[in-house]
């Protein structure tokens, strides 16, 4: 699946699952980040941390391997990226 082909996408994290070890805040600082208690959220836009429970952030067009690799790699598969238009998710552990 091409990139084009999967219009706006937004991620978010399951805290409940996060181990905290930061490998998504390592692959790209500008969508995740480790917050005080350990574990990694979401930043919006313009770099605030979203810290609310299901706290969603687009994923710019330009980072887009970098977050799905984030969603591959996390050893607690709790990074999840979905389409935007139908919140069908198209990386990370609900993916079809």
């Amino acid at each position: 699946m091409r990139n084009e082909e999967l219009g706006d996408l937004e991620v978010w994290i399951d805290q409940d699952l996060c181990t905290g070890d930061g490998i998504c805040a390592q692959y790209a600082p500008e969508v995740f980040e480790l917050d005080i208690d350990g574990l990694a959220y979401v930043k919006s836009a313009d770099d605030e941390l979203l810290q609310e429970k299901g706290a969603t952030a687009p994923v710019p067009l330009t980072l887009l391997t970098e977050v799905k690799d984030s969603a591959k790699e996390c050893p607690g598969d709790c990074i999840h990226v979905r389409r935007v238009t139908d919140r069908v998710e198209v990386y990370g552990p609900d993916a079809e």
